[in-house]
């Protein structure tokens, strides 16, 4: 639906709407969740295509997503609020709250205890860019056991040094060194209490909640066999995000509707229904590049593949920025260049222009190849943009 909000162009939005059914009925993927607000006053929300192709089940605006690394979003978020009160700093070391993080063996892991916060939020850690926390997928849901498991598993780069997207490892840590440092037996619970239930996402969860099994969305993954992942990589969280399954890096569900109000509490700087849940200071820093001129490793190897100029990593505190130039990003060209977002493979997006007070959400069905992702989301985030006057 197309509502007539100030300072949306109505003939734009139709565009974006237009181009997403156009993507759907070419097979690019299968169903879309969809909002566009400005000055936080909504003007396209949409439900497109399938929530399940195979099944012919239609998109609906209830629909719970398995989001993947969005999920990231939710944990540093936490974390935000602990650098705010004062239980972390950025300059906390992982092995000042995990202890057993270091290992046994003092000369193999003689550069784990240089990890800090301040690394893992920027994707700086060192640590291997590997989807595998240290498990076999059916226990990642155990975070106490994949926090045991990292205590053998060393880096591969000094901690500072470069910047390397961390599908797992990173956020584990980060989920682990919150929990402690609230002092909550379960992550799960934290993420309740401190964030969902103060925002009113009533839909999202870590984990997959029994009474939300029938509205969820299963991931249908469509990459080649021989990619960096396979199908089954990402399709097995399908049986794993469980009720149960604590797994900060990648294993939140929720909504279209939820997603919006988690970003909303972004652009109004922390601030919701009059009360500041987040420290505006940490938000200034977690929407600031932090990282430099450092290339991004894993999204400078897509880019290579597709011969794209080589992008930035532009990453502030755990926020992917959208920066200036014109290699190819999840946010395009056109946004202004301290937009924020966290996205999932190749299936979420969300992301804020302060700039231009526009908050945009995205979650769809048909999980895409990464390379083709970034190429669609740069088209939509366009799009998006464009309606803006």
């Amino acid at each position: 639906m197309i509502n007539n909000v100030e300072g949306l162009n109505t003939s734009a939005l139709k565009t974006l709407e237009d181009t997403i059914e156009a993507d759907i009925q070419r097979g690019d993927y299968d169903g879309v969740n969809i909002i566009v607000a400005r000055h936080g006053r909504i003007g396209l929300q949409g439900s497109y295509g399938f929530a399940e192709r195979e099944t012919s089940r239609a998109t609906q605006r209830g629909d719970v997503y398995r989001i993947l690394s969005m999920s990231k979003a939710f944990t540093n978020t936490l974390a935000y609020r602990a650098l705010g009160e004062g239980r972390l700093a950025l300059s906390t070391r992982v092995v000042d709250v995990i202890p057993e993080f270091f290992g046994t063996d003092r000369f193999r892991a003689v550069r784990k205890d240089r990890i800090n916060l301040g690394h893992l939020l920027t994707h700086r850690s060192g640590m291997p860019a590997t989807p595998d926390p240290g498990l076999p997928a059916e226990r990642f849901g155990v975070l106490a056991d994949v926090i045991a498991a990292l205590g053998s598993v060393d880096v591969v780069n000094d901690p500072g040094s470069n910047l390397n997207y961390a599908p797992s490892i990173n956020h584990a840590l980060i989920g682990e060194m919150v929990r402690r440092v609230y002092g909550y037996e379960h992550f799960r619970d934290l993420a309740r209490d401190l964030v969902f239930d103060p925002l009113g996402m009533q839909d999202t969860a870590f984990g997959l909640p029994s009474g939300r099994t029938g509205r969820a969305v299963p991931l249908k993954v469509y990459v080649p066999e021989d990619g960096w992942l396979a199908p089954e990589d990402i399709e097995c969280l399908n049986t794993h995000i469980t009720e149960d399954a604590e797994m900060p890096w990648v294993g939140a569900t929720s909504t279209v509707d939820d997603v919006f109000r988690f970003a909303e509490l972004f652009r109004n700087r922390g601030a919701v229904d009059g009360e500041q849940l987040l420290a505006p200071a940490v938000i200034d820093a977690a929407t600031t590049l932090q990282t430099g001129d450092l290339p991004n490793d894993l999204y400078a190897g897509i880019a290579a593949m597709r011969g794209w100029e080589t992008p930035r990593g532009n990453f502030g505190l755990g926020f992917s920025l959208s920066g200036t130039g014109t290699a190819p990003s999840f946010f395009g060209p056109f946004t202004s260049p301290r937009t924020f977002g966290n996205y999932g493979a190749g299936s979420t997006l969300f992301w804020v222009d302060p700039a231009r007070d526009l908050t945009f959400v995205f979650l769809s069905s048909g999980v895409m190849d990464e390379g083709e992702n970034v190429a669609r989301f740069q088209k939509i985030s366009t799009l998006a943009v464009a309606a803006a006057l």
